[in-house]
């Protein structure tokens, strides 16, 4: 992959597996994702959980001034799978970012639900991202996500979906995830890029009904 380019990264549970039992394991996917987006990271994330509230704060404030892997573009956990838009910052930065994070949760839910083997469908695939025009798209697409696959039923709903960054889009979260300079340098607005995102909403979603239906 190339340095300063942008991707596609997604991958699903074995044998299209839920991956998330309830709120607190995608909070986990989620602090992973932000823990290893950076590129000093002394020991796991577990390990982080057991200092005290006090040291993991100070650990957080030392870790936001360090140089990152990626940037993060657009996110969003699904039940049995993820899909995010990056930004490779140095080099293999997107593997050893993807690797750790896959690795980490397959830690975390294995000795949590008492399993073993393997949790990802084979190893991450990765779309480079080919023009501006298809970036936003994508966003797009990522964002509609939920509604498309029927996880949330309105568009309201769709709106406030705590699993992905639509919500960093539209300020509604105090620490985004995201870097969103790239995607909302081409909105005049919040508003502009929400309406750019709902209005295919009801599309999106009759062509995965009828992708569904012709697969049957």
């Amino acid at each position: 992959m190339v340095d300063q380019e942008y991707y596609h990264v997604f991958n699903r549970g074995v044998n299209k597996r839920s991956l998330f039992k309830n709120s607190f394991d995608y909070t986990r996917l989620l602090s992973i994702t932000h823990f290893y987006s950076f590129s000093h990271t002394p020991f796991r994330f577990s390990k982080l959980l057991q200092l005290t509230a006090t040291e993991q704060n100070r650990y957080w404030d030392k870790l936001e001034q360090q140089p990152k892997l990626i940037n993060i573009l657009a996110w969003c956990f699904m039940p049995n799978h993820y899909h995010l838009i990056l930004q490779q910052l140095i080099p293999k930065g997107i593997t050893k970012f993807v690797s750790n994070i896959q690795n980490s949760y397959t830690r975390y839910f294995n000795t949590k639900y008492s399993r073993i083997g393997p949790l990802w469908q084979g190893p991450f695939k990765a779309v480079q991202v080919e023009s501006s025009n298809q970036l936003l798209h994508l966003s797009r697409y990522i964002h509609l996500n939920p509604y498309t696959n029927s996880v949330v039923k309105t568009v309201e709903k769709l709106k406030n979906y705590p699993w992905s960054s639509l919500p960093e889009y539209t300020s509604t979260v105090n620490k985004p995830l995201c870097y969103l300079p790239t995607i909302m340098s081409y909105f005049k607005s919040e508003n502009s890029y929400l309406d750019f995102v709902l209005n295919t909403a009801e599309y999106q979603k009759e062509l995965a009904l009828l992708k569904h239906l012709a697969i049957d």
